[in-house]
């Protein structure tokens, strides 16, 4: 992100410090839950990140910030430091306070040309940024042992702040709802993150400072659309998407009608032999027919929701009179798709949607026709109750003298071969390119923060070869935004989710965890916990958040407060070979390597090609693990799979990660 959006023009900070002040009293904390408003379009004097009950950094100078007329002198004070500055020409000012050591309760004030906004009840003390996906977002409510840790929760120096789901096209000042700090309680505590509640009270027991959570995070949110516009071109390989987002900026329909350009040509190649189902020609007789009601894919064929996963053709016919082609205004009405579509009508595109409440597409002059229309749509879909939804009622084409065509016409339906992902819209709310981090991360501004906990990865199991760089790059880009090079990340790596391995497979989630594996590692700055031990087969969002929070805080002690113990359980330090023997070094081993039932299992040798592994006999030598009869491999995988099950730990208790490693 580029500075400039937080420093005005014309910006001074003139830094005065006095004596001192006592104090001053909380008030009652806040109701506990109040649905998101947006935000006030007027300038705010203060932030919103700075209101009542907020947790402000310790040790480091506190940045302030907020909007005030242009050219007028703002001063701010709390506890009894001072500072001065000046709104630039955007309106923008921003004054640095000095560092405080973790206490509170504290008052801060700002005042400009007669103007006075407060803060009661600010605290000082640790802020973690919680951010991710559904697993991050997942409340502490849904966890297991809610209720009695609920009960528990009177710990009023744990605070949270949601930052409410935003997608924007470009960088925004200040959330886009209103948002507030709340104080933690038996009553509130239940709406907090639960990834990171479990987090930040685990760490309390070894940093008995206040704590605050600022959680933005979004169910089904990819990486690259948390990293800002600037870092992403830095990568090199989302350029044709960052170059349709700029187009989307100023001309939405040639950018859409770019993007189907895009889309088809992908098709093409991915699929030479297939056709091109989006053809008013194409023959689709051999097609499935779908229920007419239409609804969950998965169960048509009887299976949970959660039963598909990938991309799903429908086609469809709608029969029209000379006079309804020509109508103006008209629109395709699908209802309710989820979760993205491209959709022609007559072989020519007319749209594509990203998790609309309502997914209506305007049809331009010229697309309808008397007789037969032929409506093709693909939907992409990355986890449950996938396909077109609603009454059917909902599904028409629409005219704008009110008047409407339903399509009660039977839907035809092909399921894509397994692993064949579209690309998706660069301007998707969860799986486009930077939007998230437009709407969520940009206004948060340079806020201070003592680290940043990133828990992702289910939404990029089908693009995790890009995965490891991306998550570098945010890295980066987020201690830019933050103004601090060495803010720390702790990633939570996958945990077992999915299909136990019976023979080794490839797979999209060991995939994902290897790169989150090597960011980590190629990060000083960085730590992993690993989680394959407690997730769950049968579901996405498992509920031991607990352990999950139990493992972050060991390695916050390590990476962030530099405790001189293991950031997570044995790391693969190296693989050598040795006459016939394979034999894989650890690193971060607390005790003694052991087997859970005897022998370690779930090791792996394998050759150079996709699908050349074989299961490996095992035995554990001190720090190490020694594979015989290793032949010819040239590399090593351990626990690999959507749900291996997997037994080599330490004496922490904590399992080895995962991991892919070359023999040398």
């Amino acid at each position: 992100m580029k500075l400039g959006i937080w420093m005005g023009a014309g910006l001074a900070a003139i830094l005065a410090v006095s004596a001192i002040a006592q104090p001053a009293p909380a008030p009652a904390p806040p109701p506990a839950f109040q649905p998101p408003q947006p935000a006030p379009k007027e300038p705010q004097l203060l932030h919103p990140l700075f209101a009542d009950h907020a947790v402000l950094q310790r040790d480091r100078p506190i940045k302030v910030y907020g909007e005030a007329p242009a050219g007028t002198a703002v001063s701010v004070s709390l506890g009894g430091n001072a500072a001065e500055a000046r709104a630039g020409a955007d309106g923008r000012w921003s004054a640095t306070l000095p560092a405080m050591a973790a206490g509170g309760p504290y008052v801060l004030t700002a005042t400009a040309g007669g103007q006075t906004a407060t803060a009661n009840d600010i605290l000082i003390g640790d802020v973690f940024f919680c951010t991710g996906q559904s697993n991050m977002a997942l409340a502490q409510r849904a966890a297991q042992g809610a209720a009695q840790d609920a009960q528990a929760a009177t710990d009023g120096t744990i605070r949270q702040l949601t930052i409410p789901n935003n997608a924007s096209t470009t960088p925004i000042f200040r959330p886009a709802h209103q948002v507030r700090w709340v104080v933690g309680s038996p009553q509130t505590v239940g709406g907090f993150s639960g990834s990171c509640y479990y987090f930040v009270r685990e760490l309390k027991r070894s940093v008995n400072v206040p704590m605050g959570m600022v959680v933005a995070a979004w169910g089904g949110a990819r990486v690259r659309n948390w990293v800002s516009e600037d870092a992403l071109a830095k990568l090199g390989y989302f350029q044709d998407d960052l170059e349709m987002l700029t187009l989307y900026r100023k001309d939405p329909q040639a950018a859409q009608r770019r993007w189907g350009r895009t889309w088809e040509a992908w098709w093409r190649q991915a699929m030479p032999k297939a056709g091109e189902p989006w053809r008013a020609e194409f023959d689709d007789s051999g097609w499935k027919t779908a229920p007419m009601a239409l609804g969950p894919w998965a169960l048509w064929h009887g299976t949970n929701p959660d039963g598909f996963i990938g991309q799903m053709w429908m086609r469809t016919t709608v029969t029209l009179t000379a006079e309804q082609a020509r109508k103006p205004g008209a629109v395709l009405d699908l209802g309710q798709v989820n979760e993205e579509d491209e959709t022609w009508i007559n072989g020519m595109d007319v749209g594509s949607s990203s998790f609309a409440s309502r997914t209506q597409h305007p049809v331009r002059p010229g697309v309808l026709r008397e007789g037969v229309n032929v409506i093709a749509t693909n939907i992409f879909c990355s986890w449950r109750n996938c396909g077109i939804r609603g009454p059917a009622e909902m599904r028409a084409i629409r005219f704008a003298d009110g008047t409407s065509v339903p399509l009660s016409n039977p839907w035809k339906y092909w399921e894509v071969p397994d692993g064949l992902i579209a690309p998706q819209m660069p301007w998707g709310v969860t799986h486009g390119l930077t939007m998230n981090y437009n709407g969520m991360v940009a206004p948060l501004g340079p806020f201070g923060v003592k680290g940043a906990v990133w828990y992702q990865g289910e939404s990029n199991i089908f693009f995790a070869g890009n995965y490891r760089t991306t998550l570098k790059a945010m890295m980066e880009d987020w201690r830019r935004q933050f103004e601090n090079p060495g803010l720390p990340f702790l990633i939570v790596q996958l945990p077992n989710y999915g299909v136990i391995p019976t023979r080794p497979v490839e797979s999209g989630w060991a995939d994902v965890r290897e790169a989150q594996r090597l960011a980590a590692l190629e990060d000083r700055r960085a730590a992993l916990t690993v989680n394959i031990d407690i997730g769950d087969a049968n579901d996405l969002h498992p509920s031991n958040k607990r352990d999950v929070g139990r493992r972050l805080a060991i390695a916050a002690r390590h990476i962030v407060y530099g405790e001189a113990i293991p950031p997570s359980g044995p790391m693969v330090a190296g693989v050598t070979r040795r006459g016939s023997e394979a034999v894989v070094s650890f690193r971060d081993v607390t005790g003694a390597l052991a087997g859970r039932s005897g022998h370690p299992n779930a090791f792996e040798l394998c050759g150079t090609a996709a699908g050349s592994c074989r299961w490996a006999y095992s035995r554990i030598e001190g720090a190490s693990v020694v594979l015989p009869d290793a032949g010819d491999a040239t590399r090593v995988r351990y626990c690999w799979g959507e749900s291996p099950v997997c037994t080599l730990y330490d004496g922490s208790g904590l399992p080895a990660s995962p991991f892919e490693a070359p023999v040398r």
